[in-house]
Order: structure tokens, then sequence, then C-alpha cells
């Protein structure tokens, strides 16, 4: 018997309470009150993210929505809701917000409120973006993001970390500022901010083409894809471990959503015409993202590189403009989540011990942290795309769309799979087995079991999507049928004469 949750404002809800759990910290001053309240405060959001799957529907309709004049002079509003390529996305900010928290326990040894204050803040921030159907409201959401990632990286990053968190705001904020004045512009050209609004609105050819590029370019540098993805490599390795996991695990996907959400449906024209280049940027960035993951001395620029191999790899997915590749990014953009995640904190939790990334400093971690190393394995064959895991799910699905669209771009994609096999179990060969003949690395503990409760929700969902994926797959597919039914019908409209 389920519960009727759909007279709750249940995502105003999830993306406020971070902000409620924020404000008391405020009013404690003991440091363990406010590691329990930060707990406390990110598993209640993520229980109450649950309601979304108690009473889902599987159509393609926006679901929970919540609509509220803010501006009336502007036309603006608070208008919330989700679909099939949203929900899971929200999800995954929920989940990872305590897994982070707890993780960052005995961490962080100076400014733990301020440090706590940002993660719950962000968590909003995040959730704001997947939810907002309203262009200010999203435009707002997705900019605040920045801030607090900002300071994460600057204030308890590594000895680069304020080049990083410069760096990393500056790219961002230059793509979101065409991005508003291209908002602008369509509220010139309709009157309304409103996304349903918006897609019921044709839009002149060429007037697409410049708000599709504009927008097309902030989601770029978001994801990011290549050649836009020079302050990857940078922020991922000077943020702290719980800024890692948090930009791998929803920040980037922030991109890919953006194109989904608002690229395909608004500007079908121009995405048809574009999309075989950003498919050949995409491609490239699978190639790019391999070969310098494999000369890689750092294992967490290993990862970080690895990540823009596979974001490009789910970009290949979105570019497809078919059912199958799309509801493989949708799929895959959760499945990076997870796996990439899982990987920085295994990073994380290695570097707490030795501090150091250098994979010339490890060898034979197996003999002495065999609970650590199984874990690591399983992560990365996750990663990797071994069948009955995760990853696996993901890329398949991702290459039958490609396959569909242009079997080149399946063929070069195959080869990005092959490399990313070949750079990670190359690295985790190279810590795990040989000899153990690195005295520092015979002194090591194993994982507590704080570490292994870090961990352990991420290694369950490997399975669950890996051996059903249709949990998920048939809450995707309705959405990503009526975006595809909605892009077709745009199109056919705007080449009318």
């Amino acid at each position: 018997m389920s519960m009727d949750l759909t007279a709750i404002p249940l995502l105003s809800l999830i993306l406020w309470l971070p902000v409620v759990g924020a404000l008391l910290l405020f009013f404690v001053r003991k440091e363990s009150t406010i590691k329990l309240i930060a707990l406390a405060t990110m598993l209640l959001d993520f229980v109450v993210s649950l309601g979304l799957l108690l009473n889902w529907s599987n159509t393609g309709d926006m679901q929970f929505v919540e609509k509220l004049l803010w501006i009336p002079p502007l036309n603006i509003s608070y208008h919330l809701g989700v679909d099939g390529i949203s929900l899971f996305l929200v999800l995954l900010t929920t989940l990872l917000g305590p897994i982070v928290v707890l993780y960052s326990w005995h961490n962080i040894k100076n400014n733990l409120r301020a440090f706590m204050v940002l993660l719950l803040v962000q968590q909003t921030g995040i959730v704001g973006v997947f939810t907002s159907l309203d262009l200010i409201l999203f435009f707002i959401f997705w900019e605040f993001t920045l801030i607090p990632m900002y300071f994460l990286i600057g204030r308890w990053g590594g000895q680069r970390r304020v080049y990083a968190a410069v760096k990393f705001f500056l790219y961002t904020m230059a793509g979101s500022a065409l991005m508003l004045v291209v908002i602008l512009l369509l509220y010139w050209q309709t009157g309304s901010f409103d996304w349903i609004e918006l897609q019921q609105t044709p839009l002149d050819p060429t007037v697409q083409t410049w708000a599709f590029l504009a927008f097309a370019l902030a989601f770029a540098i978001k994801v990011p894809l290549f050649p836009f993805h020079t302050w990857l490599p940078d922020a991922h390795v000077e943020a702290p471990t719980a800024g890692s996991v948090i930009l791998a695990g929803v920040l980037l996907k922030m991109g890919i959503y953006g194109f989904l959400r608002f690229c395909l449906p608004l500007f079908p024209d121009a995405t048809l015409r574009f999309a075989p280049w950003i498919a050949g940027l995409a491609l490239a960035g699978i190639l790019y993202g391999a070969l310098v993951a494999l000369v890689q001395k750092d294992v967490k620029s290993l990862v970080a590189y690895s990540s823009i191999a596979h974001l490009g790899f789910v970009m290949l997915g979105v570019v497809s403009l078919n059912q199958q590749g799309l509801a493989g990014a949708v799929l895959q953009s959760v499945n990076h989540g997870l796996s990439t995640g899982a990987l920085f904190l295994m990073v994380g939790m290695i570097y707490d011990r030795r501090h150091t990334r250098l994979l010339t400093e490890f060898g034979g971690l197996w003999k002495q942290i065999p609970i650590y190393s199984a874990l690591l394995l399983v992560v990365v064959m996750a990663s990797v795309g071994l069948p009955g895991l995760n990853g696996f799910v993901g890329e398949f699905t991702i290459l039958v769309g490609a396959f569909k669209a242009n079997r080149l771009w399946a063929v070069l994609g195959t080869v990005g799979v092959i490399f990313a096999a070949w750079y990670l179990l190359a690295a985790v060969r190279g810590m795990l087995q040989g000899p153990l003949d690195n005295p520092a690395n015979q002194k090591l503990q194993d994982l507590s079991a704080r570490e292994i409760w870090v961990l352990v929700p991420l290694i369950l969902l490997f399975f669950l999507i890996g051996l059903f994926p249709n949990l998920f797959l048939d809450k995707i597919n309705p959405a990503v049928e009526t975006l595809l039914h909605g892009m077709n019908a745009a199109a056919q409209i705007s080449f009318l004469p």
C-alpha cells in the first residue's frame, strides 16, 4: 500500500531542508554536534527524496509540480517539477550528501562548521538546478552552485587550491554570462521564462541557432566537453575529497542535464544541425581523456581525466538523438556519479593514510589492506563496465544508440571503452599487486567500519543497476519518448515555410 504524497510540496522540502540544517549549524559550537546535525539533515533529505519513488507513475509528464508566481511584473515563477530525466539525478544528489559528510567525519580539522554549511547549501543549489522549470530560477541555482564549490576548493584544497578555485569559477561563469543574455532574448521573443510555455512557442531558426550556441557553450564547459575541459583536472586534483565527489558525482551532470532539458526541446532545429559537431567533440574527449589518463602518475589526476572520457561518452548518447542513446545517457550520468564518486572516495582514503597519490609509491597493497583492495577492484570494474555492474548497462545502451545514429561513432566509442579498461586496470595492478616492498605501505591500516559504510551504498547500487536495469529504465524511457516526440513536432513546425 503506497502513501499518497502528491499533495505534499515534496520538491520544496527536498530543496530547502539542507538550508534549514545549515542555519541550525550557526547555533551550535561543539564539533560533534555540528557533524551530527549535518549528517542527520543529509539523511533526512535523502529519506524525503525517496518519497518521489513512492508515488511515481511511469509517464513522460512532469510530476510533483509546484508553481507559484514569484515576480508578477516579469512573469517569473517558482516552478519546480521532475520527470524521468531528472528523478535519479535528484536522488543521486541526496544520496551523495550523507556519504560525503560521513567520509569527512575525521578529515576536516579546521573550520568544520563552514565546511558543513557549504556542503549543505551546495546540495540545495544542485537540487534546484535539477528541478527548476523557470529559466530565471534555473539560472539562479546554476550560478549559486559556483559559490560553495569555489570556497570548498579554495579553503580546504591542496597546494594550488586558489589557482584551481579561481580557474573553475571563471571558466564556468564565462559560459553562464552568455546563457543569461540568451534567456533575456527568449523572454523578449516570447514574453515567458517558463520552460513548458517556451516549448509551445516556435522560434525563428536564426534565434534558435544563437540561443543553442550560447546554452551549449555554458553546458559544454560544465560537462566539461573537449576542448573546454582544462579547468577540471586542476579542480579535481586540488579539491578536498568531499568536493571531488560532489563535483564528479553531480555538479558535472548539470551540463548533461542542461543539454537534455533545454537545448534539445527548446532548440530542436539547431540541435539537429549541430549534433554531428558535438559528437565529434565528444569522441575527441573520449580518446583524449583516455590517452592522457594512461600516462598519469597521480592516481587522482588519472581519475579526473577518466571523467573527461566517460562524460564524453555520455554526450555521445545525448547527440545520438534516439531512444537508446538518450536513455543510456541519463542512466550513465547516474552510473558515472556512483562509480567515479566511489573512486574519488577510495583515492581519498589511501591519501589519508599515505599522504601521497603517486602510483609509484604503492604496490602489493592487497597483502596489507585486503578489504580496501577488494572494494577498489569492484569499483574499478563498475567504472570499466563489467557485465553485471552498472557501467555495462549504460555503456551498452549508449553504444546501441550511437550505432543507430552513425556506425563510426559507435566504433570510436568502443575504442574509448577499451582504453578505459587499459588505464584503470593498469593502475589497479600497480597499486594492489606485486611485492609489498615499500616500508610505508607495510604499516597501513585497513578500512574502518565508517569507511566501509561510506562505500557500501554505492557498491550495492552498482549491482542493483547492473542486474535490474529496468527498475531505472522504466522510469527514464517515458520521459525520453516525450522529449523525442516534442523535438520532432517542434522541428516540423519550425521547418514549415
